[in-house]
């Protein structure tokens, strides 16, 4: 598996987010799982230059640098099953986008869309509340605007 700090900013990235926290136990057989998908995922016979991680329990998330070698839509549908594989594996929901994890003090939450929105009706959560944004295309991204205020996401069109 690829070193994330080897990865340029440009490599593209995916963020699955599971429905509930996933334990220290199938993380552990997860991430064995992610980092022997990425040492064999190709496109088009060629290796991907490619990282697997799972972040904060809660997040699975594959980068690829398509500097050497693209993702085609084959190699991003190899990614597409293998993660649907894990679903199944590990009974969890990876493909949910309007499930919402955002930061409540220090502790990583979740929320379906109508709790969320519900949430920050009741004046729970508001503008300055930390969201995850999993739409980010990139590390570059990744590292600097995953996480960020609410009222600067488009979860903001939610509430």
């Amino acid at each position: 598996m690829t070193n994330y700090d080897s990865l340029p900013d440009t490599s593209r990235v995916w963020i699955y987010q599971a429905n509930q926290p996933i334990s220290k136990e199938k993380a552990l057989k997860i991430q064995e799982r992610l980092e022997a998908f990425t040492q064999q995922w190709t496109a088009h016979s060629h290796a991907l230059r490619a990282y697997g991680e799972i972040r904060n329990h809660r997040f699975i998330i594959l980068m690829v640098d398509e500097s050497q070698a693209g993702a085609s839509g084959c190699s991003i549908d190899k990614s597409v099953h293998f993660v649907q594989q894990l679903e199944r594996e590990f009974d969890l929901n990876l493909f949910d986008r309007m499930n919402f994890a955002y930061l409540e003090k220090e502790e990583l939450k979740a929320a379906s869309r109508e709790e969320f929105a519900q949430l920050y009706a009741d004046e729970k959560i508001n503008d300055e509340t930390l969201v995850f944004d999993n739409l980010i295309k990139n590390k570059g991204e990744f590292d600097t605007a995953w996480v960020k205020k609410l009222g600067e996401s488009w979860h903001q069109r939610m509430v």
